[in-house]
């Protein structure tokens, strides 16, 4: 699961930076998942460590009565322009401080490479299906390793358009395994209502607003 939409008014890109809570509009996704959950078999929850994610996964963890768990591995991927505004139409791209870590979007070079991410939420997906095994289990990442990690299961080239991710705030992506081997993935957005258009896969970029700041 994605966490719900953050409370981020100077539109930081706050990456992995401590501090960053959901907004009202996000607790009302968290719930709507969790509600959208009650029915099914979970019996382990855990969440990347900051704050936005464990608070999307806390409603969750209630309504099945369990222990909600932290994790490293889940956390948001590492990015060099962490703490800056860096959306459409603000100039960023234009500013020559920048332009060495623009320099290969494969790795990709302004952050955590794509291949660290794979690694690292793999590890978190198989002690999740080993704890509830039998049953379902709840993780809660962000946009960008929730999307790599797919594209790699799914195998697809892992460097992409962030434009193009299907994975929007509180969505599901569905891992299903057959014993230790993955043999589906899905994908669903119960609170898809709740979403700010501009926010929503595949929208058109909106001029002081960016996917960004979401992640």
């Amino acid at each position: 699961m994605r966490h719900g939409e953050v409370h981020n008014p100077d539109g930081v890109l706050y990456g992995r930076r401590a501090g960053y809570h959901l907004s009202s509009l996000g607790r009302q996704m968290a719930d709507r998942v969790a509600d959208a959950l009650a029915d099914r078999d979970v019996t382990y929850v855990v969440a990347s460590p900051l704050e936005r994610a464990q608070e999307t996964a806390a409603p969750v963890a209630k309504s099945h009565g369990l222990d909600l768990g932290s994790d490293d591995r889940l956390i948001e991927a590492g990015n060099v322009f962490e703490g800056k505004t860096f959306g459409v139409g603000d100039g960023a791209l234009r500013r020559p401080a920048n332009w060495r870590h623009l320099t290969n979007p494969f790795r990709p070079s302004w952050g955590e490479p794509y291949i660290e991410q794979v690694v690292r939420m793999m590890g978190a997906l198989g002690e999740a299906r080993d704890a509830a095994r039998g049953h379902e289990a709840v993780l809660v990442s962000h946009q960008l390793p929730i999307w790599i990690v797919r594209s790699f299961v799914e195998r697809r080239r892992l460097w992409h358009d962030p434009r193009r991710r299907q994975c929007t705030l509180a969505s599901l992506t569905t891992f299903t395994y057959e014993d230790d081997r993955i043999i589906s993935v899905g994908y669903s957005e119960p609170a898809r209502d709740l979403v700010p258009p501009h926010l929503l896969a595949g929208a058109k970029p909106v001029k002081g607003k960016s996917k960004a700041f979401g992640a």
